[in-house]
């Protein structure tokens, strides 16, 4: 798959960390890589914490919505579907490994390590040069009719 998940499957989806249609969010493209799933980010100035540095908050939202992404493709594909299930976060877990640099071009990579009927275990990494800075692992489920967030990438 060469397109990006979220502008083939969600153009008009205005989620901070993850929406094209928001043009102030951080509009992170992940990429289906074998069985990974990866994304290249570019930070900006003011994602930064200080002078170099990626806000923590920020780190938090490109691995959650990278991570959520993954277990929505993934279950998509366990299920035959056309069109990935509308995720949420149940849990997710960061670490700050090393300080994260906000002057270069940041990697995303995230893969399933547990999967059940309509839920995905992801563990992802975000990195600079080949370096990890932060780990992340969450738990993500595919939610059904009546919930608020059920269909809101359409």
């Amino acid at each position: 798959m060469s397109t990006n998940l979220q502008d083939r499957y969600a153009p008009r989806n205005r989620c901070f960390g993850c929406g094209p249609a928001n043009d102030k969010g951080l509009r992170i493209k992940s990429v289906v890589q074998g069985d990974e799933v990866i994304c290249d980010w570019t930070p900006e100035r003011h994602h930064e914490a200080f002078t170099g540095m990626l806000n923590g908050g920020i780190i938090g939202a490109l691995l959650d919505c990278h991570s959520n992404w993954t277990a929505a493709w993934h279950l998509m594909q366990k299920q035959g579907a056309s069109e990935p299930p509308s995720t949420v976060t149940a849990e997710f877990h960061v670490k700050m490994r090393k300080p994260t640099p906000s002057t270069r071009p940041l990697r995303l990579s995230a893969r399933v390590v547990e999967s059940h009927e309509a839920r995905a275990t992801i563990e992802a990494t975000l990195s600079s040069d080949g370096v990890v800075t932060a780990t992340c692992r969450g738990v993500f489920v595919a939610v059904s009719e009546g919930h608020p967030a059920y269909h809101r990438w359409n």
